[in-house]
């Protein structure tokens, strides 16, 4: 049961339900936690909590040019094993474009008549049309950076996910690149049917950016998420027994890398067996010529049989923001291992220019990129360890471990073993080193 919404779990269900016991055994303790709640203890409990708060505001002040200044930023309430969530929204509110999209949206109201203000519990029998991942998703970001709490829990958004991506119920370890695409994409396609009355056209009309030049279309209609997620990458493959050549153009929201197998034994940066594994290193692994194995011959259209090819990628179209997801889960025989390997990677000015299709069609600084958030899996396997991200705001970069925020330093930053690295295309004219 969760003792804030007072909703019981199933577990034998695989969702929440409204079943009690002959006894009313569920209800008596609901109302039992009522009233520890409406009791003199729960108050002093909360005040003692409000102070705890008020001290840990306190020690978020730092000096910036002379002055005591706040940290406003605010943390994210761990529901269980809910680091793989917090860590991605964490990194999203920091995108700065994509953040102030859905906070500028209206706001819905999801719940009215006889039940407004009550609590709600979450059933099967309840369906998906009374659920709102875009709203839900929009309050979460609204009670980030607002400096009113040191930390914001989050189980609206969760129980949203819960009905509407069934792979994410339970509380177990997730993986946090699967849950920013699936995040991703439902966000796509409930902006796209447009809620609560207002229509997708009338929502994209709300940001004057989302000209028809910068529309990516992934299932369907652009909206905000592929305009400034969305890429398009040229897939080209060539028989080689007859050199027949095959284009195709596929979009994509994020680019997953391998790391290289000669870097796969390299754990820090400062070990000295060999030189350190770049994200440079990786985005060419991932564009360079490569030739199929014997398990994905290509059937050529001209030989009319599977033939042994190559495959090369070209990236068409780059994103506003540039999301990078490093493959560090292998499946080995039965187990899924992880890469542990240190990848180096630059805070500022990495340069796409080499791995475009038609580089003469860009400008130079249409190619740049600045790191916006970075997110970093602690631990030994994908079902198990710990998720943090770091962001940058205002100049400052950030960790976010769940409820706790801290400042941190651009050293600590690049010393990260990165997970997901998100990029966001500069904009005005500056000096930088290039990657």
């Amino acid at each position: 049961m969760d003792c804030s919404s007072y909703s019981t779990y199933c577990y034998r269900c695989d969702d929440f339900v409204v079943n009690d016991t002959k006894l009313g055994l569920v209800q008596k303790v609901r109302e039992h936690l009522q009233n520890l709640e409406n009791s003199a203890f729960t108050a002093d409990r909360h005040r003692k909590r409000k102070l705890l708060e008020n001290s840990s505001l306190n020690s978020k002040l730092l000096k910036v040019n002379g002055s005591t200044t706040a940290i406003c930023a605010t943390g994210l309430r761990n529901l269980g094993n809910t680091c793989f969530m917090n860590a991605i929204l964490q990194s999203l509110s920091n995108i700065e474009q994509f953040c102030c999209y859905f906070k500028e949206l209206p706001a819905v109201e999801l719940r009215n008549g006889k039940t407004a203000g009550r609590r709600t519990y979450h059933t099967r029998s309840q369906g998906d049309n009374n659920v709102s991942l875009v709203e839900e998703f929009r309050k979460t970001l609204c009670a980030l950076w607002q400096g009113s709490q040191t930390a914001f829990s989050p189980e609206s958004l969760f129980y949203v996910v819960w009905k509407i991506m069934p792979n994410f119920r339970g509380y177990q370890q997730q993986d946090a690149h699967e849950f920013m695409r699936y995040l991703l994409d439902h966000l796509h396609l409930e902006l796209q049917g447009g809620f609560n009355g207002v229509s997708r056209s009338a929502i994209l009309q709300e940001n004057s950016t989302l000209s028809p030049s910068n529309k990516c279309c992934i299932n369907g209609a652009s909206t905000v998420v592929t305009a400034i997620f969305g890429g398009i990458l040229q897939n080209e493959v060539n028989c080689l027994i007859c050199g027949t050549e095959s284009r195709k153009f596929d979009p994509f929201l994020d680019l997953s890398l391998d790391i290289p197998s000669q870097f796969r034994n390299k754990r820090s940066k400062n070990q000295e067996n060999g030189p350190v594994c770049s994200l440079r290193d990786c985005l060419r692994s991932f564009t360079d010529l490569e030739e199929l194995d014997e398990t994905e011959l290509y059937m050529c259209h001209k030989c009319k049989k599977k033939q042994k090819s190559t495959k090369k990628f070209w990236i068409q179209k780059l994103p506003k923001v540039l999301c990078l997801h490093l493959k560090r889960f292998h499946w080995t025989a039965y187990l899924r291992n992880k890469v542990d390997t240190y990848v180096e990677f630059p805070l500022r000015g990495l340069d796409m220019k080499c791995y475009l299709l038609e580089p003469e069609n860009s400008g130079p600084e249409n190619c740049l990129y600045d790191l916006a958030a970075v997110v970093v899996h602690h631990g030994s396997g994908v079902g198990s360890g710990h998720y943090t991200a770091y962001a940058t705001h205002e100049g400052r970069w950030f960790h976010f471990n769940d409820s706790t925020v801290t400042l941190t330093d651009e050293d600590t930053v690049v010393k990260a073993k990165a997970y997901i690295l998100f990029y966001v295309e500069r904009q005005a004219k500056a000096g930088s080193d290039k990657l």
